[in-house]
């Protein structure tokens, strides 16, 4: 039998205004055909799939058609997502006769006047496969469900768990793919939107509400007639008109029983809506003072509001300007992307001492430069930086990087976004070890698995930023309303006929 693969994948913040262009997508690396699989075969939701093949013992051909993914960031430029859509016609157009398509998307995307680029990319696969080929879509857990994408899809998967889980649901996908194509399996599904939004500080599934609703998911799983459940808490920066959380039930063949259960998963997670409310954030100041005061590090402090892997512009200074108006005593690492900054310290030289205004370009609506002095200690070139503990891929393209000491911080400035400073080994890879400072600053607000071996404490700071946990003041645009709890919502019923899907 004869599979095809397609990853295409990109996580988009509305309120970062700085678009995501084909340069993101180059910097990790754009693949086709065989390329496919030599370089991405052992990692992320790809290396999940072959697995599931091999171990099937089945005789499958994987016709793989493209992979392309840039870390979180702004809407797609049109050009971007036209590229992708054109590989995706030329590539199953050129396939020649396929029994089955594995689609792995994030499901969060959109581009300049689209707010739905998956639903877009599976509603392609579908015109040029036809109405017979089964199409399984992979995705993350954070993506948003929309009419468009169910309506073109067999089967769904997400992700299982935050930190997330790219190789295992990329396996769940392969096999589900070859239970219709080998295994007769009929795939039907139900699912319903829930008019919920919620901040990004309960979203580990190891924990708290959101423990209680993928628990759910995987006890109802235990039923042989089900193929999968799926929760999707769509991240809170994606404003679009179809947005909202939403689960997905897949059964063999049984929609009565589809339709049944999902309306149970959504009554489920609507009961524990407040819960999803609960924040743990301290304002900047005080998150930089208990930091400082903690008798050992590495203290974590979570820039909540600068998540580069949320889509963030990675240039907040908010925790950086606290820290030196304090005077903290131990040392600290921030990362910040900086195209313009890296220019200016690069050109001052190794060993300069500069002052300079710092971040606040890209997302002047939440941050503005702040003028510091320091001293240029590196410059040094992250075009292929290693990270063995990346689940995506082992090399990152960060651009040029300069380490540049501003009294007791050390700042890791980048070109391009890379992952920031979100992984130990990115420090490493620049002759930094950051277990000999205090402070480490995080881009992130749940991705705390790298540096967990080597934190004494987690913080997260209530700083503003596209990324913000305070989604009251967002500047919502097209968002569905009303929706929990930007809106009094007291009358929902996943029952209600106007909710069945």
């Amino acid at each position: 039998m004869r599979i095809a693969l397609i990853h295409v994948a990109q996580e988009t913040n509305d309120f970062n205004p700085k678009p995501t262009t084909m340069e993101d997508y180059r910097a990790f690396g754009i693949l086709a055909g065989q390329e496919m699989i030599e370089k991405q075969g052992k990692h992320g939701m790809t290396g999940g799939y072959l697995e599931a093949v091999q171990e099937s013992g089945l005789e499958v051909e994987t016709i793989p058609i493209v992979r392309g993914f840039a870390v979180a960031g702004g809407r797609l430029d049109r050009e971007s997502f036209e590229y992708f859509q054109q590989c995706i016609r030329d590539g199953l157009k050129d396939a020649g006769k396929i029994d089955g398509l594995m689609l792995q998307l994030h499901g969060a995307c959109a581009a300049e006047g689209i707010d739905d680029v998956e639903g877009e990319q599976a509603e392609l696969c579908r015109k040029i496969l036809g109405p017979d080929v089964p199409i399984v879509l992979a995705m993350d857990h954070h993506g948003n469900i929309t009419t468009k994408l169910m309506a073109n899809v067999d089967g769904i998967v997400g992700h299982r768990t935050q930190p997330h889980d790219l190789h295992d649901t990329g396996k769940l996908g392969g096999e589900m793919i070859l239970k219709v194509v080998a295994g007769g399996a009929k795939p039907v599904m139900a699912w319903r939107k829930i008019p919920l939004v919620s901040h990004q500080e309960q979203f580990l599934t190891s924990k708290g509400p959101m423990k209680d609703w993928f628990d759910k998911a995987r006890a109802v799983e235990s039923d042989p007639r089900v193929l999968q459940v799926s929760n999707f808490p769509m991240q809170p920066w994606l404003d679009v008109a179809e947005g909202g959380w939403s689960t997905v039930v897949v059964t063999d063949g049984d929609r009565d029983l589809a339709q049944k259960l999902a309306e149970e998963m959504a009554e489920h997670v609507w009961a524990l809506r407040d819960a999803f409310q609960e924040r743990e954030a301290v304002p900047v100041d005080e998150a930089v003072r208990m930091a400082d005061a903690e008798p050992k590090g590495v203290v974590v402090i979570s820039d909540t509001g600068d998540t580069v892997f949320g889509g963030s512009s990675g240039d907040s200074n908010l925790i950086l300007e606290s820290m030196l108006r304090q005077n903290i005593k131990g040392r600290a690492l921030i990362p910040m992307i900086s195209k313009s900054a890296v220019a200016e310290l690069a050109q001052a030289g190794e060993g300069a001492e500069v002052t300079i205004k710092l971040g606040g370009c890209t997302a002047p609506a939440f941050f503005t430069p702040l003028e510091v002095t320091g001293k240029v200690r590196k410059i040094a070139d992250g075009s292929k930086v290693v990270v063995k503990f990346y689940s995506h891929q082992d090399q990152i393209n960060m651009g040029r990087v300069v380490i540049f000491d501003v009294g007791p911080v050390t700042l890791m400035i980048s070109e391009l976004r890379g992952v920031a400073g979100n992984l130990p080994e990115v420090y490493r890879f620049f002759g930094i070890e950051p277990e000999e400072y205090k402070i480490a600053v995080l881009k992130t607000a749940s991705n705390f698995q790298f540096f967990e071996p080597i934190t004494s404490r987690l913080i997260r700071a209530d700083t503003a930023g596209p990324g913000q946990s305070d989604v009251f003041t967002l500047p919502w645009k097209r968002l569905p309303r009303p929706i929990y709890p930007l809106d009094k919502v007291d009358d929902w019923h996943a029952a209600h006929p106007a909710n069945k899907r």
